[in-house]
C-alpha cells in the first residue's frame, strides 16, 4: 500500500505490520472489527452472534455467526498473523454443528446477541427488516446451505489447497486476507478475498456445480446399473417358476433382456424403466425395407393375433426408424422401486407367457 502525494507525482510506501507487532488482539480487536463492520467482506450481513458457543456434547465456540441477504448462515473464523494447520477442519465441523439450527434456535441466539449487546430490539422485526421479508422462517438456514468465511493475515499452503479442492464440490468457502498498516500514529486495515478470486468467483461456483452435477450424474447411473442388476435377479427367477424360456438367461444392469422367439433378427424382449414396464416382440434384421416386411407380414393378421394374445396390443411401424415393434405395456409403475416389484413381476410374466404363446407359431410364417 502506498500513500500517493498528487504535488511531486510520488508514492510513499506505507510499511505493513503484523497484528501482534501493533498490539491487535484476534478477539479484542480483529474480531471487534468485522462485528461491528460485516459491510467489509463485501456484502449485506447481518451479525447474530459472537463466540457462539451453543453446540450440544462441545465446548468449541465459532468467532461470529451471520446472516446473508438469502438466511444463509455465516460462519466466519478469524485468525490473526497466520491461518494455522487445522483451521479448515475447524470450520467444517462449525459448519455441521450450524446446519442442524432451527429458526427458533437462530432467532433465540440473535436475541442472546442483543440481550448481551445491552439491546431491547425485538430480533424477529430486524430479521423481517434485513431479509425483506415478513415471512422469512422458510429462509433461515435451509438445507446445506452454510458458508464459511475464513479470515486470517496469512494462509498456509495446505490451507489454500484443501479450500480450493472442497470449493469444487460447491463447498461454499471463502478466504479473506486480513493486511493492518502503520501510517505514523494511525492504523490502516484491509480485508482482501482471495479465495475465490472475486472477478471469477461466479466461474468457480458454476464449475463447482456442474462437477457436482456429474459426480451426481454418474453415481446415479452406477446405482441405477445396480438396481436393474437386482431387479432382473429376482425377476427371472420369478419368471422360471412359470416358464423355461428364461432359463438361460443372465440378468442385466441395461433395462431390458431378450428371450429368444425362434426368429432371427429380433425376438421377444422384456422391457422396464421408471415409468413403464413391457414385453415386446422386437424386429432388427439390420435392413429397414426387411423390418417393416416383417412387421407388415405380422400386421396382416393383428386380428388373429390380439384373439390369441387375448388383449390389444400396441403396433409400432416406426417408419421414422430402422427398427419395428410389437409391444404390450403398462405405464403405472416405478420398476425400481422394490415395493412394486411383485406387482411388476405378475404383469411382465403374464406379458411374457403371452407373447411367446402367441408370437412362436406366427414366427414360422416368417419367411
Amino acid at each position: 500500500m502506498y500513500l500517493v502525494n498528487k504535488d511531486t507525482k510520488s508514492l510513499e510506501a506505507i510499511p505493513k505490520a503484523a497484528f501482534r507487532d501493533v498490539g491487535m488482539k484476534e478477539r479484542k480487536d480483529l474480531q471487534e472489527w468485522i462485528v461491528h463492520n460485516p459491510e467489509v467482506f463485501g456484502e449485506d450481513l447481518l451479525v447474530i452472534q459472537k463466540e457462539f458457543s451453543g453446540f450440544a456434547d462441545t465446548k468449541e465456540r465459532v468467532d461470529v455467526l451471520a446472516l446473508d441477504k438469502q438466511g444463509n448462515i455465516v460462519i466466519i473464523e478469524n485468525k490473526l498473523d497466520d491461518s494455522g494447520r487445522d483451521v479448515v477442519w475447524q470450520v467444517l465441523k462449525y459448519a455441521s454443528y450450524c446446519a442442524s439450527l432451527t429458526n427458533l434456535q437462530i432467532k433465540d441466539i440473535m436475541l442472546g446477541y442483543l440481550r448481551a449487546s445491552g439491546r431491547r430490539e425485538n430480533a424477529d422485526e430486524i430479521l423481517s427488516e434485513f431479509l425483506e421479508d415478513t415471512d422469512f422462517d422458510s429462509k433461515l438456514n435451509t438445507g446445506n446451505t452454510q458458508r464459511i468465511f475464513m479470515v486470517s493475515g496469512d494462509f498456509r499452503k495446505e490451507v489454500t489447497s484443501t479450500v480450493l479442492w472442497l470449493s469444487r464440490y460447491g463447498l461454499r468457502i471463502q478466504c479473506f486476507k486480513a493486511s493492518v498498516y502503520a501510517l505514523k500514529d494511525q492504523l490502516l486495515f484491509n480485508l482482501e478475498q482471495i479465495i475465490p478470486i472475486k472477478d471469477v468467483g461466479d466461474y468457480e461456483i458454476r464449475m463447482a456445480e456442474k462437477n457436482l452435477a456429474e459426480v451426481s450424474s454418474r453415481e446415479e447411473v452406477k446405482n441405477r446399473h445396480v438396481k436393474r442388476l437386482e431387479f432382473w435377479s429376482q425377476f427371472l427367477k420369478h419368471l422360471n417358476t412359470k416358464t423355461q424360456i428364461a432359463a438361460k438367461v443372465s440378468p442385466s444392469r441395461d433395462n431390458w433382456i431378450g428371450l429368444g422367439l425362434g426368429m432371427a433378427g429380433g425376438g421377444l424382449t422384456a422391457v422396464v424403466s421408471q415409468k413403464y414396464a413391457r414385453a415386446e416382440v422386437f424386429i432388427d434384421r439390420g435392413d429397414r425395407g426387411e423390418n417393416k416386411r416383417v412387421f407388415d407380414l405380422f400386421a396382416n393378421r393383428k386380428r388373429e393375433i390380439e384373439e390369441a394374445f387375448g388383449d390389444r396390443l400396441a403396433w409400432e411401424r416406426m417408419d421414422d426408424k430402422v427398427t419395428s415393434r410389437i409391444k404390450f405395456q403398462r405405464d403405472d409403475v416405478v420398476a425400481f422401486d422394490s415395493a412394486g416389484w411383485q406387482e411388476i413381476n405378475e404383469f411382465l410374466s403374464d406379458a411374457i407367457i403371452r407373447m411367446e404363446r402367441t408370437f412362436r407359431p406366427e414366427v414360422r410364417r416368417i419367411h
